[in-house]
């Protein structure tokens, strides 16, 4: 009889998943929701949802099984922007030139001024501005975000200097979200793939302004009666909801770097919510029967 084959051995530890399991979307008070479809539909390739809030007050945009949230409320120049870079993954970055390319010309043609957009393509990225100021970092599909050809995988914030050790051990602590520092950024692990970044700058930075990141966790009450207990739990939104605005040092409890959590439990009644995305590669001229739909990853 053969000796029976030795069976692999796999890292059993890599797919384990923090208490962070998912980062849906982000949110940024906006003044003019056609510049928003401009950017976010025309240029990126998202999808605007078709089913919740389909008027002016406010727009959903779908990115595979993330959004990005833009209430329609500010006057002119009053506005929210994202301290720090949102990355996505896109299909190809070729097609992405392209539909940026023509969104700018679109934003000057309709409302006369493309604000502050703008776009370059890099080595290996397309880096872009939304209208309103908020850094956007393009990348084409890779083994670093496994099975995603399409979503927010990231969003790296721009904090003071001498903070990310303690936002490291704000998430290891508090949110129970694997989370490492090193040299002078935090990085959060969430879900299947993606990430909180937390870089150090010596540039100023901009005041808060209210805008905010939405994320599910699997241990819904162990932060929040920690947060609690301290007073920064800022908003008691119904069961399935609370938020919270101060990254503090567990520490010492010093405030680190100011930004509101939207917390959700997964059993909040959007969790998991089928999102429609559209393929941003037909048209009416090359329409092809059964490819209206994106047929990739997410």
């Amino acid at each position: 009889m053969n000796a029976p084959e030795k069976m692999k051995q796999h890292d059993r530890a890599s797919e384990d998943v923090g208490n962070i399991v998912h980062l849906e979307h982000f949110n940024c008070v906006i003044d003019d929701q056609r510049l928003a479809v401009l950017f976010y539909v025309v240029g990126l390739g998202g999808t605007r949802d078709p089913y919740i809030f389909p008027g002016l007050e406010n727009i959903w945009l779908n990115f595979g099984r993330t959004q990005v949230h833009m209430p329609s409320r500010a006057v002119p120049p009053r506005f929210e922007r994202l301290r720090g870079t949102a990355g996505f993954i896109v299909p190809s970055l070729d097609d992405l030139e392209r539909r940026l390319e023509h969104a700018g010309k679109e934003m000057k043609r309709v409302i006369g001024s493309s604000r502050e957009f703008s776009f370059e393509r890099k080595k290996d990225c397309v880096e872009a501005t939304d209208p309103w100021g908020t850094r956007i970092r393009c990348h084409a599909p890779s083994d670093e975000y496994p099975r995603t050809e399409l979503g927010l995988v990231y969003v790296d914030f721009d904090v003071p200097p001498a903070t990310s050790a303690g936002i490291a051990r704000f998430y290891n602590e508090v949110m129970k979200a694997p989370a490492r520092h090193s040299g002078s950024q935090a990085k959060v692990l969430i879900g299947r793939a993606q990430k909180l970044f937390f870089t150090e700058t010596k540039k100023q930075l901009p005041e808060y302004d209210g805008h905010h990141i939405q994320i599910y966790i699997a241990d819904f009450s162990s932060p929040y009666a920690w947060l609690k207990e301290r007073g920064l739990v800022t908003m008691e939104t119904d069961a399935h909801e609370w938020r919270f605005q101060w990254i503090v040092d567990p520490k010492d409890a010093k405030r680190l770097f100011q930004i509101e959590h939207e917390v959700r439990s997964m059993k909040h009644p959007l969790f998991n919510r089928p999102l429609v995305n559209r393929n941003p590669a037909i048209t009416n001229t090359g329409y092809l029967a059964g490819h209206d739909a994106f047929r990739g990853t997410y």
